[in-house]
């Protein structure tokens, strides 16, 4: 592709917010990098895909209002994780991490854990992951 067809599309999803390396070739002939917001077909996906992750989010948030799932739960689908990442970032076993996610056993859990949490979800305290306000996050 040449430099002067490297895709311009105005209908950027992220709103100019992310931009993709397009490798091109030069008057000269030599391959270039040149940023690109993409193209329409790229930024359809790309948009439905935030679309399923959004409702992932949602879903998860509900699951947590019900006391269906613990506050890790949401959090987990909010940084876009899965509970095989979660343990690597934590230190822990997966298993023991899908156990976190029950409630019950959230409760029980030490403020040493409690502060590894609330780390790799980015939370200034653990008072946000212990006293969870869903509407602090919708």
């Amino acid at each position: 592709m040449k430099l002067s067809e490297v895709p311009k599309d105005d209908a950027n999803v992220l709103e100019g917010k992310t931009s993709f390396i397009q490798y091109a070739v030069d008057n000269n002939g030599n391959y270039v990098q040149e940023k690109s917001p993409g193209f329409h077909p790229q930024n359809i996906a790309l948009e439905n895909a935030w679309e399923d992750v959004n409702e992932q989010i949602s879903e998860a948030l509900e699951l947590v209002i019900q006391n269906k799932k613990s506050p890790i739960y949401y959090f987990m689908h909010r940084e876009i994780m899965d509970t095989k990442l979660l343990a690597e970032y934590i230190d822990l076993w997966a298993w023991k991490v899908k156990r976190h996610l029950k409630p019950s056993v959230f409760k029980t859990l030490n403020q040493e854990q409690l502060e590894k949490y609330a780390k790799v979800f980015g939370l200034n305290e653990v008072n946000d992951l212990v006293n969870f306000d869903p509407k602090k996050w919708m």
